[in-house]
């Protein structure tokens, strides 16, 4: 008995110091950066010599009109990204889910834009931006329109645009590895029966990949509410806040306005709509896993 209860704790024991490192090395920023945000902490202090205020950073930022103003452009900035980054790349996945000459070459020409660096994508799409020397406007020109202010009438569409083209590399990936991963049986199955190309994408390719596409959403929706270098070369949070998002504003409230404490206090805020926002997509995937199940149950009942 006794050797049998020491067999199933040893990959503990051994997982065991890794633990402990992670735990100290995740949690203590994050108890500091709690107990930073229940300070009045600017940078000419230590944490330990600021003034305890409890939450008052925390009740200053709600009811602060310019904080609400910035996260409403990062939601309205992460969801349009996420959205039409997951269907762009999906779509290209599915597109490209078959045997072609110089798939390699394809791959590795779409995956460039994310490797590029996020400053460099910023000066290279404010040049294209450029209301008179650059690439869109003067295409306009070329076919009798006139010049669109991008980074002004249109600065959160524009960096959007910008978004979509770096990231949506990342959505095709690992959405052509889930596609390349699902079981052939399946869906010679589904050809046997005569389903249709649309069918087999709706019916069988879609739900068995979506577990994957899940934790992909999360992963760039997390990442989109972190923007930051892109957007800040760009358009440096303007015109006005029009595309302040969350992260932007946290960095100037720490740097330029030296409010160490209600940066803190912001940052808070945000790891709990992303928190909240995880849980809820894991739930749906919980969710999506249980109705598989069902329906894969009543189909045998009925055979």
């Amino acid at each position: 008995m006794r050797i049998a209860q020491a067999n199933r704790m040893t990959p503990y024991l051994f997982m065991a110091p890794a633990a402990i490192i992670m735990a100290i090395a995740l949690m203590y920023p994050l108890g500091y950066m709690m107990w930073g945000s229940l300070r009045d902490w600017d940078p000419t202090q230590t944490i330990g010599e600021a003034e305890f205020v409890g939450l008052r950073n925390y009740v200053t930022l709600w009811n602060d009109p310019n904080f609400w103003e910035s996260l409403t452009v990062t939601l309205k900035f992460a969801f349009f990204v996420v959205t039409f980054e997951m269907v762009i790349g999906v779509g290209l996945a599915l597109l490209l889910d078959r045997d072609i000459r110089g798939m390699s070459i394809l791959r590795t020409l779409f995956i460039l834009p994310m490797m590029i660096a996020p400053v460099v994508v910023g000066l290279m799409w404010r040049y294209m931006y450029h209301p008179t020397i650059g690439t869109f406007n003067r295409f306009l020109e070329s076919i009798g329109l006139e010049r669109v202010d991008w980074l002004g009438n249109h600065a959160l569409m524009s960096i959007i645009i910008a978004d979509i083209w770096q990231w949506t590399p990342f959505i095709f990936i690992l959405a052509l590895a889930a596609l390349q991963s699902l079981p052939r049986s399946a869906l010679e199955a589904a050809r046997i029966d005569g389903a249709t190309g649309w069918q087999q994408i709706i019916h069988i390719k879609l739900p068995l990949m979506m577990p994957v596409l899940i934790v992909t959403a999360l992963l760039r929706l997390i990442d989109a509410f972190k923007v930051l270098e892109v957007i800040l070369v760009m358009t440096e949070g303007g015109p006005g806040l029009s595309t302040e998002i969350l992260a932007l504003r946290i960095s100037r409230t720490a740097t330029e306005f030296r409010e160490l404490g209600v940066a803190a206090a912001m940052s808070n805020y945000l790891l709990i709509l992303l928190l909240l926002l995880t849980v809820a997509m894991f739930a749906f995937n919980r969710w999506q896993e249980i109705r598989a199940a069902r329906q894969k149950m009543a189909v045998e009942e009925e055979e």
